[in-house]
């Protein structure tokens, strides 16, 4: 399949800059799969196309306030003072980090980035790595994530196209946030307000919560001209025992696995093989990574229903949701919300495709 075949118009002004008044206010597009039929409500009414033993599936991971700016310091007097902007990717080990830096080639071996006035939060360079990547270990005084949520920002898109603000803390986080290690929210499940989800449970919708850690590959585009050619960025996901026994009794009573964002949605399916005694797919629990790739032409095993957000045109979100449904049918879809002014991308609307 050719990139192209993914893109659509998209008008600035359809940007969600900021988040609904309400999480549960914004808009719902639902698309009915079996006869294509599409309608228009609000996400507080989620709960009239959730079934009584449906089993949703929520991703937990919490996004790190993972953007800090700091001062670079360096033996000597060469190079001090720069400033440096730096994006937390991934815990290494203890508080050893991989970090993304801005300017990247400012950053050499031995510097130190300070990001408080008096020093008492800090990393030094250990290492240079592939793709611009630095290897940091961090020095703070008292727990690390406290200063973190101190120092740091929230990690917002660069689509936004605005500062984070104190807001962003509550409101760029699901929920039912548990597990740091994002810097980018799975946002198909900002939407949900824990009275909601209350209220699912009380209606009969059991809930399974596996983790995904949202990696910084979800911001790059897509360059081969064959998406056939597109490499996955790696991500981190742990499926427990309890999800894995909750979705996997799902599976075998016939009910609904309902996968809330493309990244519970990537999980399961990265957890997913075929148990030959139950004559179909299973889902292991485990820790692991995963890179799957899910574009038109991939046959979901898990997944029979997905909430997802509106995503960039030539993106891996477009191509996954592509897959579950139909590609021109999304795209058809994704006009329609361009027509009556649906919100898009991680503070906008959702579609809820059954």
């Amino acid at each position: 399949m050719l990139l192209r075949e993914f893109d659509y118009a998209l008008p600035a002004e359809l940007i969600a800059r900021y988040p609904a008044d309400r999480r549960d206010a914004s808009r719902l597009m639902v698309l009915h799969r079996g006869t294509g039929r599409v309608e228009h409500r609000r996400f507080y009414d989620i709960l009239t196309y959730l079934k009584a033993g449906d089993c949703l599936v929520l991703n937990d991971s919490k996004v790190l306030p993972a953007r800090l700016f700091g001062v670079r310091e360096r033996a000597g007097t060469d190079g001090a003072g720069a400033r440096v902007e730096c994006l937390l990717v991934r815990r290494v080990c203890g508080d050893t980090w991989e970090i993304m830096a801005r300017p990247g080639k400012r950053l050499r071996r031995g510097d130190v980035v300070r990001f408080t006035e008096n020093g008492d939060f800090a990393a030094e360079v250990l290492d240079c790595l592939a793709d611009g990547l630095r290897l940091v270990a961090f020095r703070c005084a008292g727990d690390f994530m406290e200063r973190l949520s101190a120092v740091g920002r929230m990690p917002l898109p660069p689509y936004i196209g605005r500062a984070a603000d104190e807001t962003d803390k509550t409101r760029y986080q699901t929920v039912y946030a548990r597990a740091w290690g994002s810097v980018a929210a799975p946002t198909a499940g900002l939407h949900f307000t824990e009275e909601l989800l209350r209220a699912a449970s009380e209606a009969g919708v059991h809930t399974a919560r596996l983790t995904l850690h949202v990696g910084p590959g979800t911001f790059r585009p897509v360059k081969a001209e064959r998406v056939e050619e597109h490499t996955m960025h790696l991500e981190e996901y742990e499926v427990g025992a309890d999800c894995a026994a909750r979705v996997n009794a799902a599976i075998a009573e016939k009910r609904r696995v309902v996968c809330v964002g493309t990244t519970s949605a990537r999980a399961l399916e990265s957890a997913a093989f075929y148990d030959r005694a139950a004559g179909g797919y299973r889902v292991a629990a485990g820790r692991a990574g995963t890179d799957i790739f899910i574009y038109p032409g991939y046959a979901f095993k898990c997944t029979d229903a997905l909430l997802t957000n509106f995503h960039l045109p030539k993106s891996t979100l477009l191509m996954l949701v592509s897959a579950f449904y139909d590609r021109e049918a999304v795209l058809r879809a994704y006009a329609e919300a361009v027509t009556l002014g649906y919100r898009f991308f991680s503070y906008g609307d959702a579609m809820l495709m059954v």
